[in-house]
């Protein structure tokens, strides 16, 4: 009573995929590459080099404090627009804006260190 169904809806999808995404986090370092989708007749340095990218980028999201990580999976891996993030998340259009900025300014430091 007194909640929105699509609010709840989206809290438990949320949920999910935080929980999907750290799982695919850790088993990531353990996988074969032939079991991450590599083609066969690919050139093998640019395919390890590629593996090697996404698991820096995903150990840096892992890093990334929730409510960034959140933004930044919707936009920029999810393809969802600020405004469909600002309504799924009920934030103001400006606090979507400087934790995308926020994120991706952590992510590219993180990445950069490595």
């Amino acid at each position: 009573p007194g909640t929105r169904l699509d609010s709840w809806a989206y809290r438990i999808m949320r949920n999910l995929w935080i929980d999907t995404a750290r799982a695919r986090s850790r088993r990531a370092s353990r996988e074969a590459p032939e079991e991450e989708g590599l083609n066969v007749g690919e050139d093998p340095r640019e395919a390890m080099d590629a593996s090697v990218d996404l698991h820096r980028i995903m150990a840096a999201m892992a890093c990334l404090p929730d409510e960034q990580r959140e933004v930044v999976a919707l936009i920029l891996v999810e393809g969802f627009g600020y405004r469909e993030v600002s309504e799924m998340l009920g934030l103001p259009m400006g606090t979507v804006s400087s934790r995308l900025v926020r994120g991706r300014t952590a992510l590219l430091a993180m990445v950069g260190e490595q």
